[in-house]
């Protein structure tokens, strides 16, 4: 069983590197290198990022050798988009409000 402190999906979405990852890994398993290959930081700061990521159990990881391949575990980004599901509704009204005012002060002519 996962603790909180390190399967904290949002808090390993909260890095843009560890977002670009998990965007790169919707295209397939990638090997760590070209994980690494955009990024401009050690081979030891990816690695750390992919920890995270794989603690938070949204990476798998296949290891072949000396070389580690990750493949998305999308099954954690559920719980991201429950959470903000619950405030689309709210969202969806103000913009509906929003535009009930809009259309108030400044009538549509035709």
């Amino acid at each position: 069983m996962r603790t909180t402190a390190e399967a904290d999906v949002f808090a390993a979405i909260a890095h843009p590197a560890r977002r670009a990852m998990l965007s790169a890994l919707l295209r397939g398993e990638r090997s760590a290198g070209e994980l690494a290959e955009p990024f401009e930081m050690t081979f030891g700061a990816v690695s750390q990022h992919l920890k995270v990521l794989e603690e938070a159990e949204l990476v798998v990881v296949r290891r072949e050798g000396r070389h580690r391949y990750y493949r998305l575990a999308p099954e954690p980004i559920r719980e991201v988009e429950a959470w903000a599901g619950a405030f689309r509704a709210y969202f969806e009204g103000r913009l509906d409000a929003l535009g009930d005012y809009l259309d108030q002060k400044h009538p549509r002519r035709r």
